[in-house]
């Protein structure tokens, strides 16, 4: 297996689907939530319901996805061709979704939420399977992810330039316009950003595959450790995220004051994402990925308590404190999707198959299984306690209890986090021995299949 260096501009121009990704999953996560239980009339506790039923339909169509990836190849290769095709389908759900026309029922908002979920199941397992493919070497791999995470991030403050303008001039209905914004952003982007990516992007050969039954595909993922401990870990973070994402507006209009300037605020979150990958990545390539990730959930649990510190409507400490809580934002996911490329390397080993597109369906099932159980709890929660999206409503105690909330779960999750991938057994060395391992296998299979009929 060849494990040439792409170039800059090539992984640029293959990562820079990952831009509209973005942006359609943090209005999901952010503003979508609050949206149709406000403007749109439906109420906390019915949207929670519809938000977290949505996503755990990804229990059926993520590994489906997964295994229709893997299965069916065409002749421009095993993931371009789900790519392109996933684009339609996203841009009608994204404009139906986005630009509503009120009042909506729950049944309109819970058919489109399923119909956009499968869309993005397709565009982000293929893409993912494909960055994952791209390179067999341990580095290289964290490279390739960090370039997609870096325009993943960089997704994140492009779409949110919209709402956050919108905010300064003081639109009329600006939710409605902000959420608006935000669908035109992803259907006018993600047509001429999978086209770049198809054009200039070739994948490479696959490796032959050997038949194999159903019972023994199963059997090694059921025994593959290193896989549990990567989708426990993935699910903790998945479900932090989600609940911080739930909660942001609430604590900084509600609790920090500065509900004015929140979508700019939160651009300096998702910037320091930014700034941090490349030390992550190195820090990576001397301890080792998992140990990282070990360090990041450490500091994860030290630092959200200084969200206490904040004095109320001080943007700037509130700015200084989002910056560094951004760090976090690449890491995890950076390294877990390096990571799964390993991870799927054992189970190629075992069954002759390569099926990445599986795993990273399994990897990104976790994850959408921790935000949606977080948005079903964190509503049902601040439901309990009292909390009315209001300005003006909430006592004293109850925005306490939001800040409590918002500060506890990320230090929870991380700790759990840190201590699952304390012992995660696949670094350098094992991850190199196993590519070794499978090159020679490789190898060996293509002269047999390249050899005439008439040799033994």
């Amino acid at each position: 297996m060849s494990d040439k260096r792409l170039s800059s501009w090539r992984l640029a121009a293959f990562s820079g689907p990952a831009i509209p990704i973005a942006a359609l999953g943090l209005p999901i996560g952010v503003y979508l939530p609050q949206f149709y239980a406000g403007p749109m009339g439906l109420g906390l506790a019915t949207v929670g319901t519809i938000f977290m039923l949505a996503r755990l339909w990804d229990v059926v169509t993520d590994p489906m996805m997964g295994v229709i990836s893997d299965k069916f190849p065409s002749r421009w290769g095993r993931r371009r061709h789900w790519i392109v095709l996933s684009v339609p389908m996203l841009v009608i759900c994204a404009w139906m979704v986005f630009v509503p026309t009120a009042p909506v029922t729950a049944g309109y908002l819970l058919g489109w939420m399923f119909f956009l979920y499968v869309g993005w199941t397709m565009l982000t397992i293929s893409h993912m399977a494909w960055a994952a493919e791209l390179s067999g070497d341990y580095n290289e791999r964290s490279r390739i992810q960090g370039f997609r995470e870096a325009f993943q991030l960089l997704g994140v403050p492009l779409v949110l330039l919209i709402p956050a303008i919108i905010e300064r001039i003081g639109a009329e209905n600006m939710e409605t316009a902000r959420v608006a914004s935000m669908g035109w952003f992803i259907v006018l982007l993600l047509p001429v950003a999978v086209g770049l990516n198809i054009l200039f992007v070739p994948e490479r050969k696959a490796t032959p595959q050997a038949p194999i039954s159903f019972a023994a595909a199963l059997k090694p993922i059921f025994r593959n450790a290193p896989l549990r401990r990567l989708l426990a870990a993935d699910f903790l973070s998945g479900f932090a995220g989600a609940a911080l994402a739930s909660m942001y507006i609430y604590e900084a209009s509600y609790v920090w004051g500065i509900g004015s300037v929140a979508s700019f605020l939160l651009l300096l979150y998702f910037f320091g994402g930014i700034a941090f990958i490349p030390m992550v990545l190195k820090l990576s390539y001397r301890i080792g990925k998992h140990r990282t990730v070990v360090a990041a959930g450490i500091f994860n649990v030290l630092f959200p308590p200084v969200i206490f510190l904040i004095p109320e409507g001080n943007v700037y400490v509130a700015s200084l404190v989002l910056v560094f809580l951004g760090m976090n934002v690449g890491t995890t996911t950076t390294l877990y999707r390096s990571m799964m490329a390993d991870v799927a390397d054992i189970d190629e080993f075992e069954t002759g198959r390569r099926r990445t597109a599986l795993f990273y369906a399994l990897l990104t099932l976790t994850q959408k299984l921790g935000g949606a159980v977080a948005v079903g709890v964190v509503f049902w929660t601040l439901a309990l306690i009292g909390f009315v999206p209001k300005q003006g409503e909430n006592t004293e105690a109850t925005l306490t209890g939001l800040s409590i909330v918002f500060v506890a779960t990320p230090m929870i999750c991380n700790a759990l986090v840190a201590l699952v991938m304390m012992k995660f057994p696949i670094g350098l060395k094992e991850q190199e021995e196993l590519r070794r391992k499978l090159d020679e296998r490789f190898v060996e299979e293509v002269e047999l299949t390249e050899r005439p009929p008439n040799l033994p």
